[in-house]
């Protein structure tokens, strides 16, 4: 049984900074010195984007591995100590293609299971949709960790995401666990945000970690636009020492026997 831990960042709803906590949680599990795998299940590619590559200008993305079956296609180079499977715009039409294709919902657990013993974590940037690729994400997940905007309406949205991980647990991935839930985007100066916090704290903490809130802040589009993780850009910010704790929480999860 293998020990690498897959985690699928997964919520349907956009703008939950999926991306960017794959890259920064990632980026600090790799400074613990744990090998790490980023794959980009996104047609938007923007983790491929933040981590410096131009999707347009690759030949090789994650669609090969699960529609035509062949070799996982990772990036030749490690970026920020971290390995990255790429996506470029010609994932979206996947789900079409995957449409009458054989054990579909395998595919991509299939292709990591070729690599997996190399890493100790797979963290997957799912897309922000209840389609067929964020299933496959969390078919192959050993653990889905999901973030939160500090709104009410996208904390109302976890009860359809926790329906969706429970039919997968039903028909595809019965070892399916909980990382957690990480809040985001927080400004506590707004009461309404305070309150959704303090809500999914109370909510959620039954059904998994309740992660310390990643702060609001423009340094995280700053440091995108760089294409490094945030501590690279600014090592002394507040939201750092979050992302360390949420990272070092990961870094103790266990695979089911």
């Amino acid at each position: 049984m293998s020990k690498t831990r897959i985690i699928a960042l997964f919520n349907q709803s956009g703008g939950v900074a999926k991306t960017t906590l794959t890259q920064n949680l990632g980026y600090h599990l790799a400074l613990k010195k744990r090998r790490v795998l980023l794959v980009d299940l996104d047609p938007q590619a923007s983790l491929t984007t933040f981590m410096g590559l131009e999707p347009d200008e690759l030949d090789q993305t994650i669609q090969l591995a699960i529609v035509d079956n062949q070799p996982l296609p990772i990036h030749p180079e490690l970026i920020h100590g971290m390995a990255l499977v790429p996506a470029d715009i010609n994932l979206a039409a996947s789900e079409m293609q995957l449409a009458g294709a054989i054990a579909r919902e395998y595919r991509l657990k299939n292709a990591l299971a070729t690599v997996q013993d190399k890493y100790d974590f797979i963290l997957i940037d799912c897309p922000p949709s209840l389609g067929l690729l964020s299933i496959i994400s969390l078919t192959a997940a050993t653990h889905i960790l999901v973030p939160i905007q500090c709104q009410f309406k996208s904390f109302k949205g976890t009860e359809l995401l926790l329906s969706t991980v429970a039919q997968v647990r039903s028909h595809t991935n019965p070892d399916l666990q909980i990382a957690g839930f990480v809040p985001t985007m927080f400004d506590s100066r707004t009461a309404q945000e305070s309150r959704t916090v303090k809500a999914v704290q109370e909510q959620l903490s039954d059904i998994g970690t309740v992660y310390p809130p990643i702060p609001k802040t423009i340094a995280f589009a700053d440091a995108s636009e760089r294409r490094v993780p945030l501590t690279l850009f600014e090592k002394n910010h507040p939201a750092v020492s979050v992302l360390k704790k949420i990272a070092n929480s990961l870094d103790k999860l266990e695979v089911l026997p």
